[in-house]
C-alpha cells in the first residue's frame, strides 16, 4: 500500500529512505536520528518502507508517523531482494538529495546539514560522510583521513566503500535512472553506488564529523552470517558490468577494476572450497574465468599480489584442478621462503619453476611488494640555501650487505626531471630478522642541486631509493613522520644562484601526506614573508603572525616593520613586531588585537614604514588555509571575526561584526542552509 498523493509544498532538501523488515528495536533509534537532524525536520521527508514485517515494526512506524508529518510509511508485500524497498522510496522521493538510512544504523545529529552544505558549496553529486561503528563492525578509514571538497574515484579512496550510506544528488540518480537490482539477495547496493560514483560530476568527503553509525549485523534469514557464491554471484556480475559500462579502457578502468578483481573475483575464488565442487566447476569457474579474461588487463595484472597473480593466471588458462589445489593450500604456502636473484625477489611457491606446473616467473615476483619502512624525522635549513632532510629507511626480508645504500630522489612533477641526492648514514646496523636499517640525513642545496645549477621552479616530489642485496625499492617519502612535525615552518626564501632568490615551500601532499617541495620565484620588493598566522591559544581575540625578513638580516635604518590593519574606509592601525633573540635571519612575531577593531572589513599586511627611502613597502599576510573564525564579547555583546578566504584573495581580509543572535540560533537549529 502506497501513501496518499504528497501534499503540495516546498521541495524538501533531503529524502531519507529507510527500508525496514523485522527491524525492531533498532528502527526506533534510526528514525529518531533522522527526525532530530539539525538541518530541521521541515527540510526533510522520511520515507520508511515496511516489507511485510511481523515483529512490531509496522506498529512502531505508525506510532512515529502520528507525531511526525514528515514521516511517510509505505506497506509492501514481502518478497524480492533488499533493493526493492529502496527503489520504492526512490520512486516517491521529492528531495533535492537522497540519503539511504538502514534500520540498524543511525545518523549523527549534524550529519545531513554538513553533507548538504558540502554538496551545495562544491556542486558535487555524491557526499561521503564519515562512518563510525561503536560495536566493532569494520568501517573504511583511508577515505576519511581529511575533508575533501571535490575529488573522484581516481583521486581518493572513495571507491573502496560501496555501501549506500551516502548523500546522492537526486538529479544524478534520475538522469541515469539508477536503481537497485531487485533480484540480488545480498550486496545489491554496490552496483548502484558504483554507478553513481562513475557518473558523478565530483565527490565530496566529510571526514571531521561522525555522520553515520553502523552497528554489528546480526544473523537473520535476510542477513546470514556468511553468504555463499550462489547469493553473491549476481551482484558481482553486475559490478563488473557497471564498471565496464561507465569507463573506457585505460588507467581509470584499471583503477576501478582492480578493486573488483582483488575483492570480488579473488574473494570468490578463495570461497570455492566451501562450495559444492561440481557446481564450482560447472557454474562458477567458467563465469569467473570470463571476468578475469575480459576485465583484468595486463597492466592491472602486474599490480596484483603474487598469490592473486597466480590464481588469475591459472583461472585464465582454464587450469581449474591446479587452481583449486593452490587455493586449498594457500595458508600453508603463504609462509614459504624467497629467492633473491639478479635484483629480483621471488616467492618460493611449490609451482615456482616446476616444469610440470609451467607458470611464468612473473607470477611469483614479490620485489615490488617488499615492505619498506620509512620515517621522516625532520626538515630544517642548514646554511644559506641547504635544506637538510633527516629520516630512516629499512627493507624487511633482506640481509644487510656492505654495498647497501639509500638515496634521496627528487622528481619534477611536470618536467619529469629526476635528481639523486646522496645521503649520509647516521646510524647503520643490521637489525634482527634480516632487516636493513639506516638513519640518514640528506642535504638539498637549492642553489646547486641540479648538477651545480639551481633547482628549476615547480613541484619536486621526494622519493627514497633503498637498496639491499642488489634489490632496489623506490618509494614516496614523508607520509610517515614524527607526530607534530610542521613542515610548513621550513618555508623560506633562499639564494638560488648569483643575484637570484627562490621561495621554497616544503609541504605534505593531499591525500597521502607525502613530502614535496614547491620552488617558486621570491616576491619582489616585499620586506618579509609570513610563515604562520593563527589565533592566540589563550586569547581568541588576538591574531598572531610569524615571519622573517627579506633578505635575511635586520631592517634598514630609519625603517621599522609593522603589522598593519587597514579598514575599507581608509583607517590604518599599525602594531609592532617582536624579533627573535639575536634574529640573525630577522625572524619575528606580531600580535593584532582584533577584539579592538571596529566592525567592517580589515585587510592585514606587514609594512616597512619610516622616514626616507620612498613609500612603505608591504608584504601580504596570506589567508591561512585552516584559520577558523573566532568570537569574543565586547561591552556585553558577542562579536566575531571571520576570514574571507573564498574569493581568491591574496592577503588576509577579516570581516568583524556583532553576532546576530537570532540568526545564530536559527543556524544552530538548521533553519538556514
Amino acid at each position: 500500500m502506497l501513501p496518499r498523493t504528497p501534499r503540495p509544498g516546498p521541495r524538501p532538501r533531503v529524502s531519507v529512505i529507510v527500508p525496514a523488515h523485522n527491524a525492531m528495536p533498532a528502527l526506533t533509534r534510526a528514525l529518531t536520528s533522522a527526525m532530530e537532524q539539525t538541518i530541521g525536520i521541515a527540510r526533510l521527508e522520511i520515507i520508511a518502507i515496511d516489507a511485510g514485517s511481523t515483529d512490531g515494526t509496522a506498529a512502531e512506524l505508525d506510532r512515529l508517523a502520528a507525531d511526525c508529518p514528515a514521516l511517510k510509511v509505505v506497506r509492501q508485500e514481502p518478497g524480492g531482494g533488499p533493493g526493492r524497498p529502496r527503489n520504492t522510496g526512490l520512486d516517491l522521493a521529492r528531495g533535492e538529495y537522497v540519503f539511504f538510512l538502514d534500520a540498524d544504523g543511525h545518523l549523527g545529529p549534524d550529519a545531513l546539514r554538513r553533507m548538504v552544505a558540502m554538496a551545495d558549496q562544491n556542486g558535487t553529486d555524491v557526499v561521503l560522510g564519515k562512518m563510525a561503528s561503536p560495536t566493532g563492525r569494520g568501517v573504511p578509514r583511508a577515505v576519511f583521513r581529511h575533508n575533501q571538497l571535490r575529488t573522484d574515484v581516481l583521486g581518493s579512496h572513495a571507491y573502496s566503500t560501496l555501501g549506500p550510506w551516502k548523500l546522492f544528488r537526486r538529479s544524478l540518480i534520475e538522469r541515469f535512472h539508477l536503481r537497485f537490482p531487485e533480484d540480488c539477495r545480498t550486496d545489491e547496493d554496490q552496483p548502484f553506488t558504483a554507478a553513481a560514483y562513475l557518473n558523478a560530476s565530483a565527490i565530496s568527503v566529510v571526514a571531521d564529523y561522525d555522520c553515520y553509525h553502523l552497528t554489528r549485523r546480526g544473523t537473520t534469514a535476510r542477513n546470514p552470517a556468511r553468504t555463499g557464491l550462489t547469493d553473491r554471484i549476481d551482484a558481482i556480475r553486475l559490478l563488473f558490468q557497471t564498471a565496464a559500462r561507465y569507463t573506457q579502457p585505460g588507467p581509470r578502468r584499471d583503477h576501478v577494476m582492480r578493486r573488483h578483481i582483488r575483492r570480488e573475483l579473488c574473494g570468490a575464488l578463495r570461497a570455492l572450497p566451501r562450495e559444492d565442487e561440481t557446481e564450482a566447476r560447472t557454474r562458477f569457474l567458467p563465469e569467473l574465468r570470463r571476468w578475469a579474461t575480459d576485465h583484468c588487463s595486463d597492466t592491472l595484472f602486474r599490480t596484483l599480489t603474487a598469490p592473486e597473480r597466480l590464481m588469475v593466471h591459472l583461472l585464465r588458462t582454464g587450469r581449474f584442478d591446479d587452481l583449486l589445489t593452490v587455493i586449498r593450500a594457500a595458508k600453508e604456502d603463504a609462509g614459504r621462503g624467497r629467492l633473491v636473484e639478479k635484483g629480483r625477489v621471488y616467492w618460493l611457491h611449490p609451482f615456482f619453476r616446476d616444469p610440470a606446473a609451467d607458470v611464468p616467473d612473473d607470477c611469483f615476483d614479490v620485489t615490488d611488494r617488499l615492505p619498506v619502512r620509512h620515517h621522516l624525522t625532520g626538515a630544517a635549513w642548514y646554511g644559506g640555501s641547504t635544506l637538510r632532510v633527516r629520516g630512516r629507511a629499512e627493507v624487511k626480508g633482506l640481509d644487510a650487505g656492505p654495498e647497501d645504500r639509500t638515496e634521496l630522489v627528487l622528481r619534477h612533477r611536470d618536467a619529469k626531471d629526476e635528481l639523486c641526492v646522496p645521503v649520509t648514514a647516521l646510524d647503520e646496523e643490521a637489525a634482527g630478522g634480516g632487516t636493513v636499517n639506516r638513519d640518514f640525513a640528506a642535504d638539498i642545496d637549492i642553489a646547486t642541486a641540479d648538477d651545480g645549477a639551481p633547482l628549476r621552479p615547480g613541484v619536486w616530489d621526494v622519493f627514497l631509493d633503498v637498496r639491499a642485496q642488489g634489490v632496489s625499492r623506490t618509494i614516496r617519502f614523508g607520509s610517515r613522520h614524527d607526530e607534530g612535525l610542521d613542515i610548513g615552518t621550513a618555508r623560506r626564501v633562499v639564494a638560488a644562484g648569483p643575484g637570484q632568490r627562490a621561495r621554497v615551500t616544503p609541504y605534505f601532499t593531499t591525500p597521502y601526506g607525502n613530502l614535496s617541495l614547491d620552488i617558486g620565484p621570491a616576491p619582489r620588493g616585499a620586506p618579509c614573508e609570513v610563515t604562520e598566522a593563527l589565533w592566540h591559544p589563550s586569547d581568541k581575540g588576538t591574531l598572531v603572525v610569524a615571519g622573517r625578513l627579506l633578505p635575511p638580516g635586520t631592517p634598514p635604518r630609519n625603517r621599522v616593520l609593522r603589522l598593519r590593519a587597514e579598514h575599507t574606509d581608509g583607517r590604518v592601525l599599525d602594531h609592532p613586531v617582536r624579533y627573535a633573540a639575536g634574529h640573525p635571519a630577522g625572524a619575528f612575531t606580531a600580535r593584532l588585537p582584533v577584539r579592538d577593531l571596529a566592525r567592517g572589513r580589515w585587510t592585514v599586511t606587514l609594512a616597512l614604514v619610516g622616514h626616507g627611502e620612498g613609500p612603505p613597502r608591504a608584504a601580504p599576510v596570506p589567508p591561512p588555509a585552516r584559520l577558523p573564525g573566532t568570537r569574543w564579547v565586547r561591552r556585553g555583546r558577542p562579536y566575531y571575526a571571520k576570514p574571507l578566504t573564498d574569493r581568491g584573495e591574496t592577503t588576509l581580509e577579516l570581516r568583524i561584526a556583532p553576532v546576530r543572535l537570532l540568526a545564530a540560533v536559527r543556524n544552530r537549529l538548521g533553519g538556514s542552509i
